[in-house]
């Protein structure tokens, strides 16, 4: 028996992201990897760290504004809001943020209190 299908892979959803002058913009995936950047060469005298710095931030916006028209299709699409909203906690990529615990359990810092 064959249990393979051709399921189309999903198609990266990408937001641009530019800093208030309009020096520096940012394309990013809903996963936050950057796929296009441009950089006004007068951003360069800036030097390298507050460049960078800058791009990261950039990078983070769009990956959170890619993340929200993911999920705003994905409702469209009539996916269930929590699904939606697990899906939100796993793919914004804030590592200070607790980890999901399903309804029932406990999270590990709180076992054999």
């Amino acid at each position: 028996m064959d249990f393979t299908t051709d399921i189309p892979a999903a198609s990266p959803v990408t937001a641009i992201v530019h800093n208030r002058a309009g020096t520096i913009s940012v394309r990013t995936t809903d996963d936050g990897l950057p796929v296009e950047l441009r950089i006004d060469p007068r951003e360069l005298r800036y030097g390298a760290a507050a460049l960078a710095g800058e791009i990261l931030a950039l990078n983070r916006r769009a990956a959170q504004e890619a993340a929200a028209i993911r999920h705003r299709d994905l409702r469209e699409q009539g996916v269930p809001s929590e699904v939606v909203d697990r899906m939100r906690r796993l793919s914004c990529g804030d590592a200070t943020a607790p980890p999901y615990v399903p309804p029932g359990r406990t999270r590990p810092e709180e076992e054999g209190r």
